[in-house]
């Protein structure tokens, strides 16, 4: 008997560390479990082979769209379209193979490429995810059956000029989006059925496209956003205004915010440049640095350590996160998005389909391989770009290029 509750408890053990490497291992959002591009992953390549990692399956009928994808276990969701509408997509991640679809609205036609935006979000059995004009649908995960929708236009929100990109924010009963407007600029919605538990009538910004970042700032639950005119920081609880600073936004301002403890980094391009505030124990706010080291245009930053890495108009950066010193700028390689994983950088330039890894260090670029994408979109707008930032989950770096979905192999022989 003693020996069976032995096993028992072991078998028991063993479950439990399954499901724990699983769920940490989910990239459950827009930039993965906690908005920063940063994965978790171990046991990956460190140096590519001649030609890249290899490809383990492409998906060809994605439709028009900038979404990433979101990965729960073995399936990926993201956003396209079909059929003259916008979709959510559901894929088998291992194989690429189609399990459902689920309409949320019509197809946001756009000079820079038609289609959502958005990455949508997993919570539960449910996915949250906002269509190019602004309807945010509630979808089930089995088989994409609509729960609710909500649009941003009945929040008060008027569709930014290059669609709403916001990728919106699941925390605990409140799906957290920013219609903006006079009515107030973010708003929370009750996850289960939609309705609105609040709304910020004392900030009423117009929407850009950064997505919101949650974070606890001298104890409170605080959700941080970034605006063409505003840093903000808003009460998880009631939607209060804690704090806010100026910001000096140009045409468009994307990048999602960076938080560390009491510190706020955030970048935008168009020559704006980088900015981080400390938000003192009164909530009153202090510029540690402002300057222009950084001026990311929609790529994103990534903090490793105490150093920030991205694209920064032009070539890419380190800068010192304390200091906003920078400590190295390489410009052989194009303008694009980036991940995270493993002590390296994935690095996709936009313009060519060229993807490189290289070491996340301030002691200078050392990159260790790079392949191009192929073949890539032929329904692509001829002023869009690969847009779509890089994703490391499962031992697989997922790309995108509108209707093709790619996933390659980038584990270390031996691993699984």
């Amino acid at each position: 008997m003693p020996r069976m509750k032995s096993t028992r408890f072991f078998l028991t053990l063993l479950l439990l560390s399954s499901l724990l490497t699983t769920s940490g291992a989910d990239w459950l959002q827009w930039r993965g479990p906690n908005r920063d591009d940063v994965s978790s992953e171990k046991g990956l390549l460190k140096s590519w082979p001649e030609g890249g990692p290899t490809r383990v399956w492409i998906f060809t009928n994605a439709g028009s769209s900038y979404s990433g994808p979101a990965i729960v276990g073995n399936k990926l969701y993201t956003l396209g379209t079909r059929d003259g509408a916008e979709i959510v997509l559901a894929l088998d991640a291992n194989t690429g193979k189609e399990l459902w679809t689920a309409s949320i609205g019509d197809v946001l036609q756009n000079d820079w490429g038609n289609g959502p935006r958005a990455t949508p979000t997993v919570d539960g059995g449910h996915i949250f995810a906002m269509s190019g004009k602004g309807n945010l649908a509630c979808v089930n995960v089995a088989d994409g059956k609509v729960v609710w929708q909500k649009t941003m236009a009945s929040l008060g929100g008027k569709t930014p000029g290059w669609g709403y990109c916001e990728s919106v924010l699941v925390d605990g009963d409140r799906v957290v989006c920013t219609p903006g407007g006079a009515k107030g600029a973010i708003a929370a919605l009750n996850r289960k059925t939609g309705e609105l538990m609040w709304q910020t009538a004392e900030f009423t910004d117009g929407a850009h496209y950064a997505s919101i970042v949650p974070a606890k700032i001298n104890g409170t639950d605080t959700y941080v956003q970034l605006t063409a005119q505003s840093i903000v920081g808003i009460a998880a609880k009631d939607g209060k205004v804690i704090w806010k600073e100026a910001f000096p936004g140009k045409v468009a301002v994307i990048p999602t915010p960076i938080v560390r403890d009491n510190i706020v980094y955030v970048t935008a391009g168009y020559g704006v440049g980088c900015k981080q505030i400390k938000i003192k124990s009164d909530n009153t706010v202090e510029t540690v640095f402002e300057n222009k080291v950084i001026k990311n245009h929609h790529g994103g930053v990534i903090l490793v350590g105490d150093h920030l890495y991205g694209h920064a108009e032009p070539g890419w950066t380190c800068q010192d996160f304390k200091t906003g010193a920078e400590v190295w700028n390489h410009r052989g390689f194009g303008k694009g998005a980036v991940g995270y994983a493993d002590g390296m950088l994935y690095c996709l330039e936009e313009g060519s389909g060229k993807v490189a890894l290289a070491e996340a260090s301030p002691a200078g670029w050392k990159g260790h391989g790079q392949f191009t994408l192929n073949p890539q979109s032929q329904i692509r707008n001829r002023q869009g770009r690969i847009w779509v930032h890089p994703v490391i989950c499962n031992g697989k770096l997922y790309l995108r290029d509108q209707d093709l979905i790619y996933c390659y192999d980038v584990r270390e022989k031996g691993k699984s």
